[in-house]
């Protein structure tokens, strides 16, 4: 049951993730920027791919791409914020950031909860 439940908000967080990057590439210039807009463009569709998988595809992989999307998704905008990232730097003071960070922190611990939970169900698979 747990792990439905994990599925479904992981796929929401992706889902959202993917609809902030997608609307920041085509919406807000994105688009022009060389290097992050391709990458906002990958991000989107990414994230559309593995909530799709996360939901049809019962497996530890889509949670390891999940977690991976989150955490490598927070690091480049944690970069953006404090050092720039290919030319880019955002202030942390918008709604798109906002729900980007709170969308990519749900896909981060979702991730993490659903490999635990694949982990141990295999554990106790190879003890029974």
């Amino acid at each position: 049951m747990v792990t439905t439940w994990m599925r479904v908000l992981g796929a929401a967080g992706l889902a959202g993730s993917a609809a902030i990057h997608f609307y920041l590439y085509w919406g807000s210039g994105y688009a022009d920027i060389p290097v992050v807009g391709p990458l906002f463009l990958v991000n989107g569709i990414a994230g559309v791919v593995i909530a799709v998988a996360l939901l049809a595809w019962r497996h530890w992989l889509p949670a390891f791409f999940t977690l991976g999307f989150g955490g490598v998704t927070l690091l480049a905008y944690l970069l953006s914020v404090t050092v720039g990232f290919y030319g880019v730097h955002d202030q942390f003071n918008s709604q798109y950031e906002y729900w980007g960070v709170i969308t990519e922190a749900v896909c981060v611990i979702c991730g993490l909860v659903l490999l635990v939970q694949a982990i141990r169900a295999r554990r106790t698979a190879q003890n029974a």
